[in-house]
């Protein structure tokens, strides 16, 4: 028996839901959400990029961003710096890069006791077929067309 692509559709959020409720409470123990540490990751990352990169990199509009940095530098997490022209950007301060450090420890943790019933060839598997479906790229209106 198959299964429905439906059935598939709510395993992978289900597990997707699983993950972010188990990281934002691991992710408590330091003192920020997953939003938070996840931002923290991209500034890491990207540390040129513009905050509507930003926003984008962390699935937020770009008000919901800039409301999210506000808070992160009166944290002391981030910080403003000037960019080209008119632009500001957004870099990590040592004690964000700490937190970014220590966020990945959890991180890492919780992953890998979530994935630890596959196989490492069973995980690499799943990555392989998740970046095949994510490659797609099926948009809503191409969805709703059909």
């Amino acid at each position: 028996m198959s299964t429905s692509l439906q059935e598939l559709g709510r395993a992978v959020k289900r597990l997707q839901n699983r993950h972010h409720n188990a990281l934002n409470a691991g992710l408590q123990t330091i003192g920020v959400s997953l939003v938070q540490w996840d931002a923290l990751r991209h500034l890491d990352q990207s540390p040129e990029a513009s905050l509507h990169d930003l926003a984008q990199l962390t699935f937020q509009t770009d008000q919901a961003f800039g409301t999210l940095a506000k808070r992160m530098i009166e944290r002391g997490l981030i910080e403003r710096v000037p960019g080209p022209g008119r632009a500001v950007r957004h870099r990590l301060t040592g004690h964000g890069r700490q937190v970014r450090r220590a966020g990945a420890e959890v991180v890492d943790r919780i992953l890998a006791d979530s994935f630890a019933p596959l196989t490492p060839d069973q995980r690499d598997l799943l990555g392989d077929l998740l970046d095949r479906l994510l490659a797609g790229g099926v948009t809503s209106s191409a969805a709703a067309s059909r």
